[in-house]
């Protein structure tokens, strides 16, 4: 698999899993969501909005415009669930445009990263990897602190398995998210 199917693929793989989770954390009354937790930021709303942030700065990157650390203020931008769920929905969509616009070129492009005392330059798909890498991280914590809920955690450790049961297993998830398996695989 060439590295920018790859990508793509990481990145539908990406909001799949946010879908999953948002749709749980939905759930939850608005004093579960903000409720002080063990975690290392303090509740899933301060979490997922954590996550959020994140993607902007690093989307806005790769696309060539980096908000740099404006993305952090304010460090909760929607302390709210359903803006929350609505704004990650909306990134999750603009990093898989991005990786399905991507080229081996694309791939390799130097991404520039303002920080606060240097410029920090990666390629592509290093800016992608970690950018995946940090959302399922956090999202793990958002699962154990979704443990000491009302709501169940949703399962999250799938990577679009290719076998027929597995496709109707995600078919009702994706049909809500607008994805095919075509969109992902061809």
């Amino acid at each position: 698999m060439p590295p920018e199917r790859y990508l793509l693929a990481q990145a539908y793989n990406n909001a799949w899993a946010n879908h999953r989770l948002l749709k749980a954390c939905g759930q939850l009354s608005a004093a579960e969501v903000a409720a002080e937790r063990t975690n290392f930021f303090p509740s899933i709303i301060h979490t997922l909005n954590h996550n959020l942030t994140v993607d902007w700065m690093y989307v806005s990157a790769l696309e060539g415009d980096c908000i740099g650390a404006a993305a952090y203020d304010p460090e909760i931008p929607f302390p709210a669930f359903a803006d929350l769920d609505r704004e990650q929905r909306a990134v999750d969509r603009r990093l898989i445009d991005h990786c399905r616009s991507m080229d081996g070129a694309g791939v390799a492009a130097e991404i520039r990263i303002p920080r606060a005392a240097y410029v920090q330059v990666e390629r592509a798909d290093r800016v992608l990897l970690h950018l995946f890498q940090h959302q399922i991280h956090h999202r793990g914590q958002i699962h154990a602190m979704l443990s000491g809920t009302s709501v169940a955690p949703p399962q999250l450790d799938e990577f679009f398995p290719g076998e027929p049961n597995c496709e109707a297993l995600r078919a009702q998830d994706f049909a809500e998210l607008g994805f095919t398996e075509a969109m992902i695989w061809s």
